[in-house]
């Protein structure tokens, strides 16, 4: 992974017609997002699309809250990515530790955490943590006992003590349940094995690379006025304004496997024009192409699972619409996010949004998100689309 790599495709802006796409059907795509914010499904959203490394749309709606005088959201708007954490930072590093042989896919998350050993959830391996198929609730709301301002070592100690002791719900492979507990292992896991913290090696090996300079944990006060608020939380007593929204990554000090990260549509962009490059972008390599083939294809752990190795593929239906390859694979995220990519058909979308302000109860963002990405889809002109 050290080795520079031959010049891989960046991202540039051109016409639509450039690219194969017919520029007044791709514009539904953009019109759809108006509609949306007019309608209450967000206050606002920056969505970005590229087929061959080409941006062809990068459309910024609304506003930061619903209060007539917020400020307009722009394409430099930053979001919190929530769950885009998962695959762009957590997911990745992985990836990095398995092509290099720290880490095997195939060993228990027991013979790394010895913490585990004896635990229900000792015996599931790396793969099938990534692949969400360790029998693990979806989450716990350990926040609420540990409370703010802990220690972010003693959280994690702490974390990682309640995972130990949390019963499957299922056993391993047996059915695929999307876990946050499952990440926060590979997250520990991950610290463990290279002696630094996660926020360093995201920045160093993920970030730096990329030149992602718009993407962060912990964004700083002066970034306030560009980043959208979310929900109001009743636990902290106030609106989360540059501050995660996920209420665990918050009592861990903001920096988790599964959120904590701060973006801009155009830097999550970037980063997935590099796993549609195979792993590569400008003159830096992240990974290896034979390994973004195996994270981002279907595991094959539980029969039926859409999911990848920390990815999720399309299933039926999928926030990805219905044209999407089955070859695609893309994330979704709590706060509105979402990132899919074809290497079939070159594209990448991404919408970007923050549809939990004022309130979660608010999910209108999915009939949004899969009538978006078929929008694209239909604006191809130069080859054949079809129904997945």
């Amino acid at each position: 992974m050290s080795a520079e790599p031959p010049q891989a495709t960046v991202l540039r802006d051109a016409p639509a017609a450039a690219v194969g796409l017919d520029p007044v059907r791709l514009e539904r795509a953009a019109d759809l997002l108006e509609e949306a914010v007019a309608a209450g499904v967000t206050p606002g959203g920056v969505l970005v699309v590229t087929r061959g490394g080409t941006v062809v749309l990068e459309h910024a709606a609304g506003r930061l809250t619903y209060g007539d005088d917020a400020p307009a959201v722009t394409r430099s708007t930053i979001y919190d990515l929530a769950s885009l954490t998962k695959v762009i930072a957590t997911t990745t590093l992985m990836m990095r530790r398995v092509e290099s042989g720290a880490l095997d896919l195939d060993s228990t998350a027991a013979s790394y955490l010895a913490e585990l050993e004896g635990s229900p959830v000792g015996g599931a391996t790396l793969r099938d943590l990534l692949a969400h198929s360790s029998g693990l609730p979806c989450c716990s709301e350990l926040f609420r006992e540990l409370g703010e301002g802990l220690d972010r070592d003693e959280a994690r100690s702490r974390y990682l003590e309640h995972i130990a002791a949390t019963e499957l719900e299922v056993g391993p492979r047996q059915r695929s349940i999307y876990s946050d507990l499952g990440v926060l292992l590979l997250g520990e896991i991950l610290e463990r094995e290279s002696g630094h913290g996660l926020a360093e090696m995201v920045q160093n090996e993920i970030l730096d690379p990329l030149g992602l300079a718009d993407t962060s944990y912990l964004p700083a006060e002066s970034l306030r006025e560009r980043i959208a608020p979310t929900e109001f939380d009743t636990w902290r007593g106030r609106l989360p304004h540059g501050e995660v929204h996920d209420e665990n990554t918050h009592a861990l000090g903001g920096v988790a496997p599964h959120a904590g990260l701060f973006g801009t549509a155009r830097d999550v962009a970037a980063f997935a024009q590099a796993m549609l490059n195979g792993g590569a972008y400008g003159g830096r390599r992240i990974a290896g192409h034979d390994t973004v083939v195996l994270f981002t294809r279907r595991a094959e752990l539980v029969p039926g699972s859409s999911r990848a190795l920390g990815w999720d593929t399309p299933s039926d239906p999928s926030s990805a619409g219905r044209y999407f390859s089955s070859r695609s694979y893309g994330h979704t995220g709590f706060t509105g996010t979402s990132l899919w990519i074809d290497p079939e058909l070159e594209l990448i979308v991404v919408l970007l949004t923050n549809r939990v302000h004022p309130t979660r109860e608010n999910i209108a963002i999915r009939r949004l998100r899969p009538a978006i990405h078929d929008a694209v889809v239909l604006a191809i002109e130069d080859t054949t689309v079809e129904l997945r």
